[in-house]
């Protein structure tokens, strides 16, 4: 019985060299085939010209190639577009294209659904489906920026999904949106987002590229941090810090403390005192992010009177502080508010 070919998507930058090498190819053959992959986005290996005919053949032998289609393209008001991709097993992602002048940042998922479950965050509301592919990454990305006429020139691993549940092929997908016949995209504009998933802390600040880390905070209460993220109740906010804190010592870099305020919840002077003795003292850095409204939830946002208060208070305080400006909330494109919704029909 003859095996079945593999998804050209599951293979990272290693990967299609051990593939090439496999063929009898020369190295220099996986810039070629990446270039074409992900840079020229060929939608087969037949189109792949400066490839010889007969790797061609193999590889169509070997290998699956199948780029998601867009099912629909949502534009924002702000110039922000948000993606409903479908891949060729059906399964549906969310990304996020946000242009700023000549520049471009993607927002990707790197699972279908999520099984973290936050309250206030629409991704886990509608559950897993299944993890994504490094390639499958990289096309969100590929494909966003032909869409806009732009290079990307910064991805974020903020979409839907945990990055760290799906390690190894998130990973894969940074390195080839690294490599310079990829995406070419810089490693520190290249942005992984956890919701605190330690065993992933610990193995990036092992990595050899400067990855940029964020860590999904939301409170430094252990009890409201519970409620408010019981996916990652098993690693309490002590071994976090101390994590994080190691992190910084490893790599020199530091990392970003994601804060979705939600009034009423965690923008009390109790939960503040606990963010600021959480985030003072280290080499941290605290993104306030006013929460987005998601069907279902009873989330909602301080007013800007408050948030203001909540940011002085850290800056006073010696806490590196920004409050994020959301883009592309009209279209449910902001921060929690991706889904695997369907607004058209499939065909």
């Amino acid at each position: 019985m003859a095996e079945a070919p593999t998804d050209i998507a599951s293979l990272d930058p290693a990967g299609l060299a051990e593939a090439l090498t496999a063929l009898g190819q020369p190295s220099f053959r996986r810039r070629q085939l990446m270039a074409w992959l992900y840079g020229r986005l060929a939608p087969d290996f037949a189109g792949m010209t400066d490839l010889p005919a007969s790797l061609r053949e193999n590889l169509a032998n070997s290998y699956t190639l199948n780029q998601p289609d867009a099912l629909e393209v949502q534009r924002s008001s702000d110039g922000t577009r948000k993606y409903l991709w479908r891949f060729a097993d059906g399964v549906t992602v969310e990304s996020v294209g946000i242009p700023s002048g000549d520049r471009l940042t993607v927002c990707f998922s790197t699972q279908a659904g999520c099984p973290m479950g936050c309250a206030f965050c629409a991704t886990g509301r509608g559950g897993f489906t299944r993890d994504l592919l490094p390639g499958e990454m990289t096309w969100q990305v590929a494909l966003t920026a032909r869409d806009f006429g732009l290079r990307a020139s910064n991805a974020v691993a903020m979409g839907q999904g945990e990055p760290f549940q799906n390690y190894d092929a998130t990973l894969g997908g940074l390195r080839l949106m690294n490599a310079p016949d990829g995406l070419g995209i810089r490693a520190r504009h290249l942005t992984v987002s956890t919701c605190g998933v330690i065993p992933g802390i610990r193995r990036l600040a092992t990595e050899p590229e400067q990855f940029t880390l964020a860590a999904s905070l939301h409170s430094a209460v252990q009890a409201t941090r519970d409620r408010l993220m019981p996916g990652v109740k098993r690693w309490p906010l002590e071994e976090l810090k101390s994590t994080l804190i190691d992190y910084t010592h490893r790599t020199g870099r530091r990392p970003t403390l994601e804060y979705a305020l939600i009034a009423g919840e965690n923008d009390t002077p109790e939960e503040i005192a606990a963010l600021v003795a959480f985030a003072r003292g280290w080499m941290s850095h605290v993104n306030l992010i006013p929460v987005n409204p998601v069907a279902g939830t009873k989330a909602s946002r301080p007013g800007d009177p408050r948030i203001a208060q909540v940011a002085a208070a850290l800056e006073a305080a010696g806490v590196e502080t920004s409050v994020r400006t959301e883009r592309g909330t009209d279209i449910d494109a902001a921060c929690g508010q991706l889904t695997q919704r369907h607004r058209v029909s499939a065909e």
